[in-house]
């Protein structure tokens, strides 16, 4: 059975929820993508209607607002982010590794929404000391996840380190691998990002292996 999930891809600001209405018309059409993460801008004032909105797409499981700096620990941004569990929601947070101390403290203070961590938490070469560091904190919160992908910027030995890392840190059930398609073919291939994936996590068990790369993400995006 084929699965995916559809991440927002920076529609229209104008127009956030015109994404969903875009997406259910191809799940009309092509049965995919499964399930999808809308695009909402928390702290704007239209942000309970739009939540509300992109909630009422059955499809929807979280959304996505790429904050700024700090953005993280202001009160009008957390007065929308608190709006997210009781919908059912959970939050895709990207940001720099630099932000991942307020993410740990959103997290904390919100243990009943789910973050799902993108890309890693953006390391970047010469950086990876300090990225540890800030995951290390973050993954002591239990309702964090992680999504593996967007590593093209490291080479073969600093991605198998995070890789690694990320596993160390949060664990075979709380991470999962991502295409990040068709933003990562700038990088690599498909299949050469899942190569990379594959020979990475040739170590783990198959039931852990079958986590990471299935699994897991059917679960964290409830795709059951």
């Amino acid at each position: 059975m084929h699965r995916a999930v559809h991440i927002e891809a920076e529609w229209d600001p104008r127009d956030p929820a015109g994404e969903m209405a875009f997406i259910a018309g191809l799940r009309g059409e092509h049965g995919l993508p499964t399930v999808a993460v809308a695009q909402a801008w928390l702290d704007r004032d239209d942000c309970a209607a739009l939540l509300e909105a992109q909630a009422q797409h059955a499809f929807v499981r979280g959304v996505r607002h790429k904050p700024r700096p700090r953005q993280l620990d202001d009160a009008r941004w957390r007065a929308g982010y608190a709006r997210l569990a009781p919908l059912g929601l959970h939050f895709e947070l990207q940001a720099p590794w630099q932000e991942l101390a307020a993410a740990a403290r959103l997290a904390r203070d919100f243990a009943d929404t789910t973050i799902v961590l993108n890309h890693a938490g953006l390391p970047l070469p010469g950086e990876l000391a300090g990225w540890r560091a800030a995951m290390t904190e973050l993954a002591r919160l239990p309702n964090v996840m992680v999504k593996i992908s967007g590593l093209g910027n490291l080479d073969a030995p600093a991605q198998r380190e995070v890789i690694g890392t990320v596993l160390e840190l949060y664990g075979p059930r709380r991470a999962m691998f991502a295409s990040n398609y068709p933003v990562d073919s700038l990088r690599a291939s498909y299949d050469e990002i899942y190569q990379h994936f594959d020979d990475a996590t040739r170590g783990l068990s198959m039931a852990e292996r079958r986590g990471l790369f299935h699994d897991n993400a059917v679960r964290i995006y409830r795709m059951e």
